[in-house]
């Protein structure tokens, strides 16, 4: 639903199609907003009527005046509709084994019961913290569903930083089924750019001098984070950029242009079609710790300061501390955000970090390989099969 899980199944399916391997992807989400796919040989797009997740996690139809059981019977429906005629060989769900409020219920029973379609839960690297996690599985009988329903479950992560079965305690049956894939290498989004994007960044006529960028993920929660980064000293001889991203409120991007207007060295965007061209330029990267963006910065082993969220969920101050510890990023507490912390780090001397020969980043090469030996293996036959 979040534009991080579009982007990042966009990337794998961009990569699938790029394999070699005779696919053809049909991409379903619920993120039509910013969303302006690319056109892709192989690949088209099914845009779910949205859902919203509200600040305690709560979710709501976006748009349409319907309650939340119409709205999710209705994508229910669409999605059932979708896998019967679409008939897909393999079926790669992200991150909710029963989808939004179970909403992927219909279509697994049908799938299961009709098809030798291969189920695959993917996985980031952090969940939330494990209570929370072995609380909501247990509520969601994910567990049950994974086991009736998946082949597969895939992690884009790497156990050296995160263990996700062994910090859940997932039973050992759902263990067996878990294949630890790395990180998904982000360099590779730069094979994919079209002229639409590479303009983009052209138009941003960036000086030929040191850049400090800021992400805010999607930006509805990133005010905070892009008003300190537009109110901190840059280090001299540098320029600095904020995406703000497409859901910050406009009175709050409004407020960023009008500091962006008083200095020569400060750019403010709402979207670009691919940010990595913007990272891959940068000497410094202040971001929130979304799985995208810290996919991004290892990829491109950047010099970082993540400032995580915290709430409704746990994972990104997780994955920030974790790597914190291994002397990968810098982390500052989102209760700390000042500009005065933001101009103190850009002003260190430190050199970017080594995370190649650490960290495993293969996780697209590994996906393709993965769906061979999928569609060449027994057909999977649950115990609970009816």
């Amino acid at each position: 639903m979040g534009l991080g899980h579009k982007r990042r199944n966009l990337l794998i399916a961009q990569t699938l199609v790029d394999s070699g391997l005779p696919v053809d992807v049909l991409l379903i989400s619920g993120m039509q907003d910013a969303s302006r796919c690319p056109a892709i040989a192989g690949v088209d797009y099914l845009t779910l009527p949205a859902l919203h997740k509200d600040t305690d996690g709560q979710y709501q139809a976006r748009r349409l005046d319907l309650s939340l059981q119409e709205i999710i019977s209705l994508r229910s429906q669409l999605l059932r509709t979708a896998l019967a005629s679409f008939k897909p060989d393999v079926f790669i769900v992200d991150n909710v084994p029963r989808g939004a409020v179970k909403e992927l219920d219909l279509s697994l029973k049908y799938l299961h019961k009709h098809t030798q379609t291969r189920c695959i839960l993917g996985l980031r690297d952090i969940l939330d913290e494990p209570a929370v996690v072995q609380r909501d599985w247990n509520r969601a009988a994910n567990e049950d569903a994974i086991r009736r329903y998946y082949h597969e479950v895939w992690v884009y992560g790497d156990r050296a930083v995160y263990d996700a079965a062994q910090e859940y305690q997932f039973s050992s049956d759902i263990v067996a089924k878990f294949r630890y894939l790395g990180y998904l290498d982000q360099r590779s989004r730069l094979k994919f750019v079209d002229k639409e994007s590479v303009q983009a960044v052209v138009d941003l006529q960036l000086p030929q001098e040191q850049l400090a960028v800021c992400f805010v993920g999607g930006g509805q929660d990133g005010a905070n984070l892009a008003t300190a980064f537009a109110q901190a000293t840059l280090p001299p001889e540098a320029s600095g950029v904020i995406v703000t991203g497409p859901f910050m409120p406009l009175s709050v991007r409004q407020e960023l242009q009008a500091y962006a207007n008083q200095s020569d060295r400060l750019k403010v965007l709402d979207y670009l079609p691919e940010p990595t061209l913007l990272l891959a330029q940068a000497d410094w990267v202040v971001s929130m710790g979304g799985y995208n963006t810290t996919c991004e910065i290892l990829s491109f082993e950047k010099r970082s300061l993540v400032v995580p969220r915290v709430k409704p969920r746990q994972e990104q101050i997780i994955r920030a501390e974790r790597l914190q510890q291994m002397n990968i990023v810098d982390l500052l507490h989102p209760d700390q955000i000042h500009p005065a912390a933001l101009t103190g780090w850009m002003a260190q001397s430190k050199s970017a970090p080594r995370v190649r020969d650490r960290l495993d980043l293969n996780g697209l090469t590994r996906i393709a390989e993965r769906i061979e030996k999928v569609l060449t293996t027994p057909a999977y036959c649950s115990r609970y099969a009816s």
